[in-house]
């Protein structure tokens, strides 16, 4: 009958946006996430593609001195008790934070943030870290942001760049670290370092 009808279409709705929410999340995994859910954007403006230096410059930086691509968010601040019960937001590298939408017919979400100041991606709104806030989190993308002052290699039409996320007058200067891929070889790669300051 139509009631039942009803229910099967809204099983479906919330079936596909689960294949979405799915795609957003993996594609910031190390592993890929094959191809795009329909709705579903890469990571950040550009997609995943845009992101690929950043990739390199992670797989070669586990190579050199280990530690994992994606990170628990209390990572680089253990102190913070109130991080450790964090478990469905992660960091990938020093410069990301993810915040996946779990929560079916969520467009927001709320995070706890580690120390620092942090900018939306796509926004650029700025967040104050260590608190709680609330993320935009429309059907299609997931809520990442980006730790003030980093510098991260981004790929551009005419090759890679570096976009520097501007450091604040609470965050002090940041940093970033760009290995370019240099293909097959024993040589060892290439590591380059940014700091990023506010000007006087």
């Amino acid at each position: 009958g139509p009631k039942g009808r009803a229910r099967d279409e809204r099983a479906l709705a919330e079936g596909a946006e689960w294949v979405v929410r799915w795609e957003q999340l993996t594609l910031w995994l190390p592993w890929g996430g094959g191809t795009e859910g329909e709705g579903a954007e890469g990571p950040g403006p550009g997609g995943r593609e845009r992101w690929g230096p950043y990739w390199t410059t992670l797989a070669r930086h586990a190579g050199l001195w280990g530690g994992p691509w994606v990170r628990p968010v209390w990572w680089f601040t253990p102190e913070d008790r109130a991080l450790r019960g964090v478990g469905d937001a992660f960091l990938v590298g020093e410069a990301l934070l993810v915040a996946p939408v779990c929560e079916p017919g969520a467009r927001s979400r709320r995070v706890r943030l580690p120390k620092g100041q942090w900018y939306d991606t796509v926004t650029e709104e700025v967040y104050e870290g260590e608190s709680t806030v609330e993320l935009a989190a429309p059907l299609d993308r997931v809520p990442v942001l980006v730790r003030a002052g980093a510098v991260v290699p981004v790929r551009e039409a005419g090759g890679t760049v570096l976009e520097v996320w501007a450091p604040l007058p609470e965050s002090g200067p940041g940093a970033g670290l760009y290995i370019p891929d240099e293909g097959e070889g024993w040589s060892p790669p290439l590591v380059e370092r940014y700091t990023s300051r506010l000007g006087t």
